[in-house]
C-alpha cells in the first residue's frame, strides 16, 4: 500500500533500474472526472509494445527500433475507498536481455523538476558544475547523470533567462542592473570593436588608493 501513486511510481522504478531496465507509464487514468470508473496506472517495461508510425501513409525509411514488446506490467491501482494506492503484478517476465548498467540511458539521465531548480539555483550562486554535479548524487545516492546533463541544463537555464537578447545584449542589460561603469565602441554600427567595464567597489578603491595602483 501507497499513498500516492507517485510513490508507488517512484519505488518501481528505483527497484527496476537496480534490476537492469527502465519502468514507464504505459496508460494512465487518473483525473478523468468520470463517476464509478476505476483510477489506475499501467506500468510497463521501456521498450514495451510495437513500432508505431506517426504517419500510416508514408513509408518508414528507418527499420530499427528497441520496441520489442516486453510482456513486463505492473497495474497500480486505487483502493476502494480512496485510502492509498495498491500496486498488482501482472508479468514480471522480460524477452530481452536485462542491461548491467543504466549509465548514460537517456531515460535515466533525465532531470527531474526539483533537479533542474537545483541545477539553477546552484548555477545564479556561480557554482562549478562538478559541484552541483556532487550535490545532485548527495540528493539521490543512484544518480546515474554524466556531467554533460549538467552542462546542457545550466546552457538551457541561461537561455531561458536570456530570453531573446543576444549575449552581448544581455551583457549590456547586466551592466545597468548592477551599476557596472562601461563603455564600448561600435564597428559598422552593430559588431562591438571593443569594450571596457569595472565593477563599482573597483573605481572607489581606485579613487582612494590611486599611488598604490
Amino acid at each position: 500500500m501507497f499513498a500516492t501513486h507517485d510513490d508507488v511510481l517512484h519505488w518501481a522504478r528505483s527497484v527496476t533500474y537496480e534490476i537492469g531496465f527502465v519502468a514507464v507509464i504505459m496508460r494512465s487514468n487518473i483525473n478523468n472526472g468520470i463517476r464509478g470508473r476505476t483510477l489506475f496506472v499501467l506500468v510497463s517495461c521501456e521498450i514495451s509494445g510495437q513500432y508505431r508510425a506517426k504517419k500510416q501513409d508514408l513509408v518508414r525509411t528507418c527499420t530499427g527500433s528497441r520496441k520489442c514488446g516486453c510482456p513486463f506490467k505492473l497495474r497500480v491501482k486505487l483502493v476502494v475507498g480512496g485510502e492509498g494506492w495498491k500496486m498488482n503484478l501482472i508479468c514480471w517476465s522480460h524477452n530481452h536481455e536485462l542491461g548491467k548498467s543504466l549509465v548514460g540511458h537517456p531515460y535515466v539521465d533525465r532531470l527531474t523538476k526539483d533537479e533542474k531548480i537545483i541545477v539553477a539555483d546552484m548555477t545564479r550562486s556561480m557554482v562549478k558544475p562538478r559541484n552541483i554535479l556532487l550535490t545532485l548524487k548527495d540528493h539521490n545516492v543512484n544518480s546515474y547523470k554524466p556531467i554533460k546533463k549538467i552542462y546542457n541544463a545550466r546552457n538551457a537555464y541561461r537561455c531561458f533567462i536570456r530570453g531573446s537578447n543576444t549575449e552581448m545584449q544581455q551583457l549590456m542589460k547586466l551592466f545597468k542592473r548592477d551599476q557596472y561603469i562601461h563603455s564600448h565602441r561600435l564597428k559598422d554600427q552593430d559588431v562591438v570593436h571593443d569594450i571596457f567595464w569595472s565593477h563599482p567597489d573597483a573605481v572607489k578603491l581606485t579613487n582612494a588608493y590611486n599611488l598604490v595602483f
